[in-house]
């Protein structure tokens, strides 16, 4: 009787011990990894589209990372005042630009190396990161954290 009474319960103790130890493991996408990698629980909305500019060379001939998006993201437009510094428009209202997560003026980009450029990622809708909620949607413009590009780079 006590044998019988014990598989029960050695079979429960193992199956409790088997389950504490063992971790699902998920699939992340290329674009999740770099959400997960870059972006603050802030920035981490999946309402956001990504592109990964880390093994992306076509950026390379652009002055500034917009003039490459426009064109690239629907409902995202790019203006030029007379002083010839980009303003960008996304479904017709003004958008807020990051870099790195800090807010900035458009025309500050010409001074980021598009070389320099891991990821970037747009939210249309709005954003309560931005000020005023961020009405007319945002960019995100990520730069490589110290070994990321010699390690992205030393694999190809």
């Amino acid at each position: 009787m006590k044998k019988i009474f014990l598989l029960p319960i050695t079979l429960m103790f193992v199956t409790v011990l088997f389950a504490q130890t063992y971790k699902a493991v998920k699939y992340m996408s290329p674009t999740d990894k770099l959400n997960e990698t870059y972006c603050s629980p802030l920035f981490k909305t999946n309402d956001g589209t990504i592109f990964d500019l880390s093994n992306d060379y076509s950026a390379m001939g652009y002055r500034n990372i917009l003039e490459w998006l426009n064109g690239r993201v629907a409902g995202l437009q790019v203006y030029y005042k007379k002083d010839g510094s980009p303003v960008a428009f996304i479904r017709n209202s003004k958008a807020s630009i990051f870099l790195d997560e800090i807010p900035i003026e458009a025309g500050s980009l010409n001074l980021v190396s598009v070389a320099d450029i891991a990821m970037i990622k747009i939210i249309k809708g709005p954003f309560v990161g931005a000020a005023g909620n961020g009405s007319g949607g945002t960019i995100a413009i990520y730069t490589f954290k110290g070994d990321d590009r010699d390690e992205e780079h030393s694999h190809s």
